[in-house]
């Protein structure tokens, strides 16, 4: 039985967790830079530890590692030689799986929610390119090449021991292919893919949502699918597309309902400042059984997510 199935053949949702690097930067983190938060795996670890207990106990039932954009390229332009780097893309796993252990040691925190697991985060070539391109998928590999791409940092998360893959703000339909391909030289592994969407029927690079939906259903290694990193407010739309093409769990973590410029690197608030935690109950009911938040998320909004899930 896969992770995902396991939790929800008892629980009713599973909850996320929230942005790592909304609260590394709260923490006061500098993270302007091409590795993200992957920056402070080097500088800060306990930092990144402290952030997925602050999650465990607000009501997280997974924690999403501090690996997207955590690559062996990415680290070598800083410096590092390759052992280095996948000592460093380990380590993201590590800290996780610590902090979970750790946390669910306290019997206080054991009531009404499943051990939580462990993610590890898989960003999109995009990510890597830190140029926004997830956001568009206007990439330039083909399936072969992405295959290439993903294969290494795949084996590098498997092998440091996480409960789970989470392919996460995939633009194009091409990138999901290439990951199912990598997963199936680990028969025994699986993954959830979410979508980065740019409006209510579409991912990033224009495919319907529905058609991702479609081909997905048919891959028994990936074990939900949804979307990440989007507005709150298509949200609802995009879980129906996806409920009539599959019957896999529905994943939702959208942004908290502000946008990012790239261009002046700033947040801008383009919904109502609650919006993310007054729609979760309906994202629910539309049909997602795995929901929590991305950029701009915080501990306060999964601790509201788990105030109306743990009824």
């Amino acid at each position: 039985m896969n992770p995902i199935e396991k939790i929800l053949s008892n629980f009713p949702i599973m909850i996320i967790d929230g942005a790592m690097a909304t609260e590394l930067e709260n923490h006061g983190c500098n993270l302007n830079d091409r590795l993200w938060s992957a920056k402070i795996l080097m500088e800060n670890p306990d930092l990144i530890k402290q952030v997925h207990t602050d999650y465990f106990k607000a009501g997280a039932d997974c924690a999403i590692t501090a690996s997207y954009q955590a690559t062996i390229e990415g680290y070598r332009e800083k410096g590092l030689n390759e052992e280095e780097a996948v000592d460093l893309i380990k380590k993201s796993v590590v800290i996780a799986t610590k902090a979970r252990d750790e946390f669910w040691t306290d019997i206080e925190y054991q009531n009404n929610r499943p051990k939580p697991l462990v993610a590890a985060s898989v960003g999109p070539y995009g990510a890597f390119l830190a140029d926004g391109s997830e956001y568009r998928g206007n990439y330039s590999l083909n399936e072969d090449e992405l295959v290439e791409f993903h294969r290494e940092r795949i084996k590098i998360l498997i092998e440091a021991g996480a409960d789970i893959l989470a392919c996460e703000t995939i633009p194009c339909l091409i990138e999901a292919k290439a990951i199912t391909r990598v997963l199936k030289e680990f028969p025994d592994v699986y993954a959830w893919i979410s979508f980065s969407a740019k409006d209510e029927l579409h991912i990033s690079d224009g495919e319907k949502i529905a058609d991702c939906a479609k081909w997905i259903d048919g891959e028994k290694q990936i074990a939900a699918i949804g979307i990440n990193c989007s507005a709150p407010n298509i949200i609802e739309s995009l879980i129906k597309e996806i409920k009539d093409q599959t019957t896999k769990p529905i994943i939702v973590y959208p942004n908290s309902g502000e946008e990012y410029d790239a261009t002046n690197k700033q947040w801008k608030e383009i919904a109502p400042s609650n919006q993310f935690t007054t729609s979760t109950q309906r994202w629910y009911k539309a049909g997602a059984n795995i929901i929590g938040g991305c950029c701009r998320t915080t501990p306060e909004d999964i601790r509201a997510i788990s105030a109306w899930a743990r009824k």
